[in-house]
């Protein structure tokens, strides 16, 4: 039977260079869910790539409205952690524009890390020094303290989906913390997805990645319960 997404039509917003989201938030949808994507440019994380996407997320709203969908998500964790309001501000536009209720990825990551009742972060990223730095910056506005951030200098989507999954294991690994509560994996470029529990079994704490963040959250404000085996403690949280 085909799947057409009898519980809930999820409309998301990707970046035109990212390949890494779609598979991990499919694979990770429970049944009579289903995710509609579409794009908007960017390829690399210059801020003016990244403000450039920001300018245009009205087009893709609308365009995700035509399909019917119950929500739209804007879906790009360095875009919606540009500034502590750029998430807020996105969601109010893509509201106005489409009529839906919507979801971004920075809203997502907070309401999980503060599920998970995490206070104190490790971070781990593939982004170059400037997007690094604005996370950081957003997380301790909203009241979290990172513990550690790792950045690898990775500048585009292309070069981002080339990383070995092993190498969070890695990072996470020469990087634990008995302070942390929790990993943070950001991005929704890379392959994280797959050694998210491998991780939380390697460092004894939860772990959140962009894309699972973002997919938990959005089940569970729409009511959705779905406890998603392989993706992390994260989805033994059923409500919000």
């Amino acid at each position: 039977m085909i799947d057409y997404g009898s519980r809930l039509r999820l409309g998301v917003i990707v970046p035109s260079g990212n390949v890494i989201a779609e598979p991990q938030i499919h694979a990770m949808l429970p049944e009579g869910v289903v995710a509609y994507m579409t794009r908007l440019e960017l390829r690399g994380s210059s801020e003016p790539e990244l403000l450039e996407m920001s300018r245009h997320v009205e087009s893709g709203a609308k365009l995700l409205s035509d399909a019917q969908v119950d929500a739209v998500v804007f879906h790009c964790t360095a875009v919606s952690t540009f500034s502590p309001s750029m998430g807020e501000d996105i969601e109010a536009r893509i509201a106005k524009a489409s009529g839906l209720p919507a979801i971004s990825t920075s809203e997502a990551i907070l309401t999980a890390l503060r599920a998970l009742k995490a206070k104190k972060i490790v971070l781990l990223t593939p982004y170059i020094d400037s997007v690094n730095a604005r996370e950081v910056a957003f997380l301790q506005h909203h009241g979290f303290e990172v513990l550690e951030e790792v950045g690898l200098g990775v500048n585009t989507n292309a070069e981002m989906a080339k990383l070995s999954p092993q190498i969070w294991v890695d990072l996470a690994s020469k990087h634990q913390r008995e302070d942390a509560d929790a990993y943070f994996i950001s991005c929704t470029a890379v392959r994280s997805a797959e050694v998210i529990e491998e991780i939380e079994a390697l460092v004894g704490r939860p772990v959140i990645t962009s894309n699972q963040a973002m997919v938990w959250y959005a089940l569970r404000k729409n009511a959705i319960a779905n406890q998603q085996p392989g993706f992390g403690s994260l989805f033994s949280i059923t409500s919000i």
